[in-house]
């Protein structure tokens, strides 16, 4: 099992966190689900947990906050890109058409980040490393494996992470019908339109973990009051996958996967 050590590269995403209304709930849930362990962190940190997998830390949890006497905001995982600069990515989203929703800040000496919309409105976080690079497990069951946006413009949105991240869309070569995102010639994620989604569906980034068995945790996912939003099914030199909502509303998919794309 690779353990990653190192910056990943700019552009690719690099760490996952999920923001809910009762954080502990989720602890539980995902530690049932995935084998994370995790607890409520420093207050300083606003409680943030960092959650591992054997030992090493692949997601964080954080409670919901409201803003200003604001609706708390729904239950989302959110993608966050490798960026070498988390300022100039914070000019180039709002350069292009983006809208920043939480401005460059720094995280300790772990590094720095920010979270923005899209111009469709897809929300997504950029992380700038310092002494913390990101995950340190993927590809690996109960990790990241994969992040697909899915939009209501993909040509907009191409354009817009090219300028904001680097990232460049081009047709992926094992299934030339499927667009993906590309860092240094390297498939790392995927784009979409939202053609097959239900009307109404925002643009959003799903966050995809890899598992042994689809079925069986789907199976653990339903007993623990999770929803299924698309059953498992298998897809061609991909695997099987399905798209799921946590017991809180939090949708993500679950994969086993022979063809991992993060490094």
């Amino acid at each position: 099992m690779p353990v990653v050590t190192t910056p990943y590269a700019p552009g690719t995403p690099c760490w996952v966190d999920l923001m809910v209304p009762d954080q502990q709930a989720a602890l539980d849930f995902y530690r049932d689900l995935f084998g994370w362990q995790g607890e409520v962190g420093p207050e300083e940190f606003g409680g943030y947990a960092v959650c591992t997998l054997l030992g090493k830390p692949v997601a964080g949890i954080m409670k919901a906050m409201s803003m200003d006497g604001s609706p708390l905001p729904p239950p989302t995982w959110t993608t966050y890109l490798s960026v070498r600069d988390a300022t100039a990515t914070q000019e180039a989203v709002t350069a292009n058409g983006g809208q920043v929703l939480a401005p460059a800040m720094a995280v300790g000496e772990l590094g720095r980040m920010l979270v923005a919309l899209d111009p469709q409105g897809a929300a997504f976080g950029a992380w700038e490393p310092l002494q913390f690079p990101g995950a340190q497990i993927v590809n690996e069951p109960g990790a990241l494996v994969w992040s697909q946006l899915n939009t209501s413009d993909p040509a907009g949105a191409a354009a817009f992470y090219e300028a904001v991240a680097g990232l460049r869309a081009a047709p992926m070569p094992e299934m030339p019908e499927f667009t993906g995102f590309q860092v240094d010639g390297r498939t790392i994620g995927g784009l979409q339109g939202l053609e097959n989604f239900e009307a109404g569906t925002p643009p959003h980034w799903l966050t995809n973990f890899a598992v042994d068995d689809v079925d069986s945790t789907v199976d653990a996912l339903v007993r623990a009051r999770g929803t299924v939003l698309v059953p498992a099914f298998d897809m061609d030199k991909v695997g099987r996958m399905a798209v799921v909502q946590d017991p809180q509303g939090a949708a993500f998919a679950v994969v086993a996967t022979s063809a991992p794309a993060l490094p």
